[in-house]
């Protein structure tokens, strides 16, 4: 049986069989000894996003360490409010902290975190904090809802939609409103020219 560790745009934890293309962490460990979820989804503010394979090291995955969480591609990462980690995309970490202080500095990893955590959940600690966006206005890579049910990476003239395995969808990008997703911090990073990476899904679209 697969574990409740896959991450969803909307920030939620579900099981699928599919692992994806980045793992990452929420400060540490919440999951029960049986490797079940009580109603804790953080440990934290350092939610981080890394790759799957560093210098070798084997993990047990939900074991006594921290609870290992794995997303599709790094858009749905961004969207659910990791940001890249310092140690093992040491390159990606910077861009992303240089982008993120906005100017000529780099954002240090508590100053990110203090503010990705107020812009990634509500105030009532638990529930997904959605901000409400121009669709004309947004960079590729954030992450919106339409409907409140499915969730959209922005690519382009286009909307993607996605899914557990991979973005099974395009539809022309629509003008108006919408619900978006990625934290307006992500948002702003990506449209001062931070570049995430995709799933090879998004080459077949």
């Amino acid at each position: 049986m697969p574990l409740q560790n896959r991450v969803s745009p909307f920030g939620e934890l579900f099981a699928a069989p599919a692992r994806g293309n980045f793992f990452g962490n929420r400060g540490g460990r919440f999951h029960r000894d049986d490797k079940t979820l009580g109603r804790r989804r953080f440990v934290s503010r350092a939610w981080i996003c890394c790759v799957l394979s560093f210098k070798g090291r084997q993990r047990d995955v939900w074991g006594r360490s921290y609870t290992e969480l794995f997303f599709l591609d790094e858009p749905t990462a961004l969207a659910a409010g990791h940001r890249p980690c310092f140690e093992c995309r040491r390159a990606d970490a910077v861009r992303f902290a240089e982008k993120f202080a906005g100017g000529d500095r780099r954002a240090g990893a508590s100053e990110m975190d203090l503010r990705l955590h107020a812009e990634r959940i509500s105030d009532d600690g638990r529930t997904k904090r959605l901000h409400p966006v121009r669709l004309e206005d947004l960079p590729d890579g954030a992450f919106v809802t339409l409907s409140g049910d499915d969730a959209f990476a922005v690519n382009g003239k286009h909307l993607l939609r996605w899914s557990p395995g991979g973005y099974v969808e395009a539809i022309a990008r629509p003008k108006g409103r919408a619900m978006m997703l990625t934290p307006p911090a992500i948002t702003e990073v990506l449209a001062r020219g931070y570049e995430p990476h995709w799933h090879e899904s998004v080459a077949l679209r």
